[in-house]
């Protein structure tokens, strides 16, 4: 599963405030218009500048906070390839999964904004084809790139029935 497209940029500890801010709880049924405010207090000109597969590139920490679902869904629904970042809070990294948007932890120091990334998800590397370079992670196992093909959790179970992981 190779995925393509520009880097957005972000520090350390951007909470999942500061992905779906509070103000707009109100949307949260709506959520086509909630991801239209994604990451706006982190950087205001993200949700609407992005293009479908672009990724968040992060610090260490990045989903911190409240264990609300809806910080990982609208990242995904905003069009994002995935979230590459030093780390994750738990709860955010195991919701992304669950809702299909891949979460990789990888050293993104040498990542800047606007480079152009390409990810291979089954071996663990994002290639930066901006300075042609290559980082690694350690690949997701074969059963969450089986759920995150099938579109999330809930779609996976749809495809094979419950507990049924191994398919």
């Amino acid at each position: 599963m190779a995925l393509r497209g520009k880097a957005w940029k972000f520090g350390d500890s951007i909470s999942t405030d500061h992905i779906a801010p509070g103000r707009y709880f109100h949307l949260r049924t709506n959520l086509p218009e909630l991801a239209r405010h994604v990451l706006e207090d982190a950087d205001e000109s993200f949700a609407a500048s992005m293009a479908p597969g672009d990724f968040v590139v992060a610090g260490r920490n990045f989903g911190l906070g409240s264990s609300r679902e809806h910080a990982p869904r609208i990242i995904r629904f905003a069009g994002v390839s995935a979230v590459l970042a030093h780390s994750f809070a738990r709860i955010f990294f195991r919701n992304s999964i669950n809702v299909g948007l891949p979460v990789l932890e990888v050293d993104t120091d040498r990542i800047d904004a606007g480079d152009e990334l390409e990810v291979d998800l089954a071996a663990g590397e994002v290639r930066d084809l901006t300075k042609g370079i290559t980082l690694t992670f350690e690949p997701l196992p074969p059963v969450m790139v089986k759920i995150l093909k099938d579109g999330g959790l809930v779609e996976h179970f749809r495809k094979y029935g419950d507990f049924n992981l191994e398919t």
